[in-house]
């Protein structure tokens, strides 16, 4: 498979893919969203609107322009046949960990997490999950289907097992789901406000982070497909960036961008400004 650069880049992402240290790309996929669909057109909206960013962030004090980053574009995925989507993502997110570089992924609906992070975790064996998001995402299954927007994080578990997996800002789920996790993995609900400690924690472990923008209260990003009250505000999810900044990240996404959901544009442009952060969060201590 060659990489190809896109004709329509991020901002910032215009350097070629054998130099570059990390390739953004989109998974436009929603074939699993349980309640209004859309996801799809996320990272398609999202880089059209990275444009309204600079490349600086004044919250990190780093620049998109003092890294080496590659747009790999939006991957053609199948409508109506998961294992097709999930098994290309997954050899497009594998040819890059095999290249040395760090994916870092645009969804797209939250199931599209597990075949990147699969990729990932072939290669690093002790990686490790942070898991912002509303949603708690470890039912067994929804519907009967194993792989679900609603399981994804349970698939990751059956991947790497035990107190490997710390979720942040869960406000929504199943008891069964709640109960799981207090047995199988860290979960601060409601909040991100322990998540130095668990930095202070992980140290050099490779890290794998997953930000579902609906941890984000409505009242910030409206634009998702399924909104939950209670959410963190925006400036905490700038602190929390911060701190994961310290970690040494080996993968990443940003998922759950419904853009059609708020007309005004203001949810895109809020998921534009996660994605830059997260990107230099990611490239900083490489």
């Amino acid at each position: 498979m060659k990489m190809n650069k896109n004709i329509s880049t991020y901002m910032g992402f215009e350097d070629e893919y054998e130099e570059s240290s990390l390739v953004i790309f989109g998974a436009p996929f929603d074939g699993t969203t349980s309640f209004r669909p859309g996801t799809r057109f996320g990272p398609m909206y999202a880089r059209q609107e990275f444009y309204g960013l600079e490349t600086y962030s004044p919250y990190l004090d780093l620049d998109l322009e003092d890294y080496l980053l590659f747009d790999g574009g939006d991957i053609e995925l199948p409508f109506g046949n998961t294992d097709v989507a999930l098994n290309m993502i997954y050899d497009f997110s594998k040819k890059i960990v095999c290249d040395g570089k760090i994916p870092f992924m645009v969804g797209g609906e939250h199931l599209v997490t597990y075949p990147s992070f699969k990729s990932v975790f072939e290669k690093y064996n002790d990686v490790v999950i942070i898991h912002l998001d509303a949603h708690a995402d470890l039912r067994e299954d929804y519907l009967g289907q194993k792989f679900s927007h609603a399981s994804v994080i349970r698939r990751a578990f059956d991947l790497i097992g035990k107190n490997r997996i710390y979720q942040f800002g869960i406000r929504s789920g199943e008891r069964e789901e709640f109960n799981f996790a207090k047995e199988n993995t860290y979960m601060e609900k409601f909040e991100v406000n322990t998540i130095d400690m668990i930095v202070n924690k992980i140290k050099n472990t490779p890290v794998y982070v997953t930000i579902d923008l609906d941890i984000l209260d409505p009242s910030i990003f409206p634009g998702t497909g399924t909104i939950e009250p209670g959410g963190i505000t925006f400036k905490e999810m700038m602190k929390a960036i911060k701190s994961i900044s310290r970690l040494n990240i080996v993968g990443a996404d940003v998922v759950e961008l419904s853009p059609h959901y708020d007309s005004s544009g203001t949810s895109t442009a809020v998921a534009c400004k996660v994605i830059r952060e997260l990107v230099l969060a990611v490239v900083s201590k490489k």
